[in-house]
């Protein structure tokens, strides 16, 4: 069987239809959006075509988004911009957050700025209830991810987002794994910033918005020249807005279909497992509350002792298969994934985890292979522990 891609989570192929729409602005609209002749001009409405479809998505204003280099771009920006306005120190989020949020309030600190890190439940959850007590009146905002990249659990953002209203402080979430996927309104959420990431779903690399609710305080920590009303500069992106649109249509009008096949694909590969090893695995988070794309498993022997997540992950590679997980290589270092430590897992286990994260083009029969590499590829692994 050709590679089996299993990391969606990660990134995702361009569409062909998003790489339809794009093509154009690379060689005939190629004009500079911002310059004063037809071929910029001709770019210029095409952008703001793009940000009044992308707004009309998430139930926003044109005005309201803006244009970046992806989700960890918008990230900083909407941290820092309201760190920066507010002259406020805490930041309240979670220690399970993208490290696009955790490092950018760990840099903060070098400001004067203070991390007020949330502890989530064992199934990776925020509740309203524990923002609500984390907030002060130095608080200057909330940035809590919407549906967690590694383990798939969909925080309570409507809950959250009402406390944050009632007290006046600013809503930011990480939404790059929820848009496409489930429904994002930010009057719903009641999210003051978010952040989206183009090729999450099937759109280019490169490009992302941060969307920003009027008259919420911020000034801007990218500066340059005149763009995006002098609150991002740089040369817009031009097929990557258009693609990005595209990309977010396209995931919109599809959803409920993708959401079913996931669902399905989801099924089978649980069922598979519990034929296959019984009682010697784990799924990490709510299976049950989560997005159905992101499952995050955990092998262990007859035993319950953790197998090594990385070399799993390279015997797949060899059968052709592709996930990914949750850990880092730093100096050589295996770390345990922050998130599943903060859920409560033991390192042992926390490094036994793969993560697959399940895309449209995937097929049953493809979980069929899976399945049947990965009962090879553990069998083996466990045998070479044996001997």
């Amino acid at each position: 069987m050709d590679t089996v891609y299993f990391d969606h989570a990660a990134t995702t192929p361009v569409d062909e239809r998003v790489l339809e729409a794009m093509t154009p602005y690379f060689t005939e609209h190629y004009g500079n959006a911002n310059s004063p002749h037809g071929l910029g001009n001709n770019a210029k409405v095409a952008v703001e075509e793009a940000r009044e479809n992308i707004a009309e998505i998430i139930g926003a204003e044109p005005a309201e988004i803006i244009f970046t280099s992806g989700g960890t771009e918008s990230d900083n920006c909407a941290i820092k911009g309201v760190v920066n306005a507010t002259g406020k120190t805490e930041v309240i989020t979670s220690p399970l957050e993208h490290h696009a949020v955790l490092h950018t309030a760990e840099a903060l600190k070098r400001h004067g700025a203070k991390p007020v890190y949330l502890e989530p439940n064992n199934k990776g959850i925020i509740t309203a209830e524990k923002v609500e007590e984390a907030i002060n009146d130095n608080t200057a905002l909330v940035s809590l991810m919407h549906v967690n990249n590694e383990i798939g659990c969909i925080n309570p953002l409507i809950k959250i987002g009402k406390v944050c209203k009632e007290h006046n402080i600013p809503l930011h979430s990480d939404t790059v794994q929820s848009v496409g996927k489930i429904p994002v309104d930010v009057d719903e959420l009641g999210v003051d910033f978010l952040s989206i990431s183009g090729h999450k779903i099937y759109g280019p690399k490169g490009i992302g918005v941060m969307y920003m609710r009027h008259a919420t305080p911020w000034i801007p920590w990218m500066h340059g020249g005149s763009q995006e009303r002098r609150r991002r500069g740089g040369t817009l992106n031009v097929p990557g807005i258009i693609g990005l649109a595209k990309a977010m249509e396209l995931a919109t009008k599809e959803m409920d279909d993708h959401r079913k096949h996931f669902l399905k694909l989801r099924k089978k590969l649980i069922s598979g497992l519990h034929k296959k090893f019984g009682n010697r695995f784990q799924i990490n988070g709510d299976i049950e509350n989560g997005v159905p794309h992101i499952i995050n498993i955990s092998f262990m022997d007859s035993n319950g002792n953790g197998i090594d997540g990385e070399m799993l992950i390279l015997n797949l590679d060899v059968e052709n298969v592709c996930v990914s997980n949750g850990s880092a290589c730093t100096s050589g270092a295996m770390e345990p994934s922050h998130v599943l430590n903060g859920i409560g897992l033991e390192d042992e286990i926390a490094n036994s985890s793969i993560r697959i994260s399940l895309g449209k083009q995937n097929t049953l029969e493809e979980i069929d292979y899976f399945l049947e590499k990965i009962g090879v590829v553990v069998e083996r692994m466990m045998g070479s522990v044996k001997a």
